[in-house]
């Protein structure tokens, strides 16, 4: 357990400091389905307008998540889990609607809240493969690796050869350790038409490589997506890990089972 909690915290390290994986390396889920905003960052009046229409109705689903879509946009996170926590207790039975909040507590690190209204939403019989996945990243923050990949597993037999979910357990087995594992997993994702369109997904392959000494290898993958002095720096701060000592001893120690 020490050792799969130490090869943890060097992933991440790793994915942090090279900028490959930014923000939340293991998750690839695509837009939220039930996001109203546009993609340009709201401005601050027009907030304030959907606040007072929400306030007045704070039963109104379609106020409240344009709301709660502006509050993200805005970088203001902590508010926006506000507004979706009491629109979950309007709407209970609204498996999107808590799928979505699961997910943003799972964003936040609010795991074991997370936890809890994901639980909700698959007790009800969801369909919704996103709802599975994000348990499966809740379960990895969690570092209950075997428990998360069940339910990856569930998510692809909703949604077979999904990039995204395939994306997740890929970083799964790394965190736990097998790398090998890892690496063909994320080669299978990779290699499906939606998975060629995602740069993140080649970078968590280049980063998985990379962490296994094949360093012509990882430049290869992140040469897709990012230009040589990017990919030069990524290539000379993983050498420069993996020289530390017992570094090598976490990456090639065979996974506790």
């Amino acid at each position: 357990m020490a050792r799969q909690a130490g090869l943890a915290a060097l992933l991440v390290a790793a994915s942090l400091a090279l900028g490959a994986c930014q923000n939340k390396s293991a998750e690839l889920d695509g837009a939220d389905p039930m996001a109203t905003g546009s993609t340009s960052k709201p401005s601050l009046k027009e907030t304030a307008k959907l606040a007072k229409k929400w306030q007045a109705d704070p039963k109104n689903l379609h106020y409240g998540l344009a709301y709660a879509d502006h509050l993200k946009s805005l970088g203001q996170g902590a508010q926006q889990l506000q507004v979706l926590a009491q629109l979950t207790q309007y709407h209970p039975q609204d498996q999107a609607l808590m799928t979505r909040y699961g997910r943003e507590l799972a964003q936040a690190g609010q795991t074991d809240q997370a936890a809890d209204i994901l639980s909700k939403a698959i007790a009800q019989g969801s369909t919704d493969w996103k709802v599975y996945s994000a348990m499966g990243s809740v379960l990895d923050q969690q570092a209950k690796y075997a428990q998360a990949r069940d339910y990856y597993q569930r998510a692809l037999k909703i949604a077979p050869g999904n990039a995204a979910v395939l994306n997740n357990l890929g970083m799964s087995y790394a965190l736990e350790g097998d790398l090998k594992q890892a690496e063909a997993t994320l080669r299978e994702a990779s290699n499906l038409p939606a998975g060629r369109g995602e740069p993140r997904l080649r970078q968590n392959l280049a980063l998985v490589v990379g962490l296994q000494g094949r360093f012509d290898e990882a430049r290869q993958i992140a040469s897709a997506d990012l230009p040589p002095d990017e990919v030069e720096a990524n290539m000379a701060y993983l050498q420069k890990m993996l020289a530390q000592p017992n570094t090598w001893q976490q990456l090639t120690d065979k996974p506790a089972g």
